[in-house]
C-alpha cells in the first residue's frame, strides 16, 4: 500500500511526496505504507530516547532536574524566551555555561522571538538552538557517569555509546550512525525497528526492564510540558495538547509517534517523507492519526492552502493514505 502527499496548483498535481511508514503494536509490525524496511535517520525524533540517559546515569536525581528540564532535553524547541530560560537554568544546575554546548547557533524558529532579538540588537546564542536542551542533557549524563564532558558530541564518547546501545535495545537492532545537524551522532534504523522503540515509549511496561521507569518519566515530562517540546503552533505541541500521545518531529521529513490509547491498543509509529518535505510530513501525520481513530480536531494541516507571494491561494496539499494491515 502507498502513502502520498499531493501538492496541487490549481487542479493539477504539481508535486508528489512519497511517504513510508511503519506501525508497531504488541504483536509486532501491525501496519505499513510504502516501505517499512526503509533505512532512515531518526534525526531529532530520537531525542526522547537520548533523554533516557538522564535516568539511566542518575543525572536527573544528582542535579535535581525538573520535568521542564527533562522535557527540554527531548525538544526541537522554537527558541522562545521560556525555552531559553529553561535551557539556561539546566546549565546552571551543571555549573556550566552556554559555551559548553556543541550544537552551534541558529536564529530562533519562533518568528516573534527572532524579531525580538533583532529589535534589541542582540544575536542568538547556543541557548536559542533548537537542540540546546538535548545537549544540556548529554552534558549532565557525562558528569553523572564521571567522564569528561569535553567531546561529549563525539561518537566514541561514553554518552554517545550509551545512547546508541539504548536505541539498539529498544529497536531490536543495531543502528547505523552519522553526524546530525547539531554535531552529535544521529542514528538510522529501518522504519519498523524505529516504530518498535516508539511502541515502548507508548507502553513502557512492555519494554526491557531497565528502560521502563526512564521511558515512563520521559513520557510524563513530554505530556505535561508539550509547549517545551516544540512551541506554540508547532505540530508536536498542538497534537500533545489535544490528544493522549507523544509526538516528535525530526529533520528532513521524519516523524515519530507514541500512541498509548488507540482502538488497537498502544502503538508506535515511524514515518519518513522520502524527499524530506516538512510540510508534507505534517499533512500525512494528521491524516494518519485520523486513520487510526484519533481526532485532533481542526488543524492547520488539514488540506492546507498553497499561497503565492501576494498571499493569494493557488493550490493545496492533500494526503492519500492506504495502510496495509499485517
Amino acid at each position: 500500500m502507498n502513502a502520498w502527499v499531493y501538492a496541487y496548483r490549481g487542479e493539477l498535481v504539481e508535486n508528489r511526496h512519497r511517504v513510508s511508514l511503519a506501525i508497531y503494536g504488541q504483536e509486532g509490525l501491525l501496519a505499513y505504507a510504502g516501505d517499512p524496511t526503509r533505512l532512515s535517520y531518526l534525526r531529532s525524533s530520537a531525542k526522547p530516547f537520548q533523554a533516557l540517559a538522564l535516568f539511566l546515569t542518575g543525572a536527573a536525581e544528582r542535579f535535581g532536574l525538573t520535568e521542564e528540564e527533562v522535557a527540554l532535553a527531548t525538544a526541537s524547541h522554537d527558541g522562545t524566551p521560556r525555552h531559553v530560560a529553561v535551557a539556561a537554568r539546566f546549565l546552571e544546575k551543571l555549573a556550566l555555561g552556554p559555551e559548553r554546548l556543541a550544537c552551534g547557533v541558529h536564529p530562533p524558529f519562533s518568528k516573534e522571538a527572532r524579531q525580538a532579538l533583532e529589535e534589541a540588537g542582540q544575536k542568538p546564542t547556543p541557548l536559542h538552538h533548537n537542540c540546546s536542551g538535548k545537549h544540556a542533557g548529554m552534558l549532565a549524563a557525562a558528569l553523572a557517569l564521571g567522564v569528561p564532558p569535553e567531546g561529549y558530541e563525539r561518537p566514541d564518547h561514553p554518552v554517545q555509546l550509551l545512547n546508541r546501545r539504548t536505541l539498539a535495545e529498544l529497536a531490536g537492532g543495531e543502528p547505523l550512525w552519522a553526524t546530525d545537524g547539531c554535531s552529535v551522532p544521529t542514528f538510522a534504523l529501518p522504519l519498523a525497528r524505529a516504530a518498535r522503540a516508539f511502541y515502548f515509549l507508548a507502553d513502557p511496561k512492555k519494554a526491557p526492564a531497565a528502560y521502563r521507569e526512564p521511558l515512563r518519566r520521559v513520557g510524563e515530562a513530554m505530556r505535561r510540558h508539550p509547549e517545551l517540546v516544540a512551541g506554540p503552533g508547532s505540530i508536536d505541541t498542538l497534537l500533545m495538547e489535544r490528544l493522549p500521545l507523544l509526538a516528535k518531529r525530526g529533520a528532513d521529513g521524519y516523524y515519530g509517534l507514541a500512541l498509548p490509547e488507540t482502538p488497537r491498543g498502544p502503538l508506535g509509529v515511524a514515518l519518513k517523507v522520502e524527499d524530506g518535505s516538512a510540510q508534507a510530513r505534517e499533512v500525512m501525520v494528521v491524516a494518519l492519526l485520523r486513520a487510526l481513530g484519533l481526532d485532533p480536531g481542526p488543524t492547520p494541516w488539514d488540506r492546507p492552502e498553497v499561497r503565492n507571494h501576494r498571499g493569494l491561494p493557488v493550490g493545496h496539499l492533500e494526503a492519500r493514505l492506504e495502510l496495509a494491515w499485517v
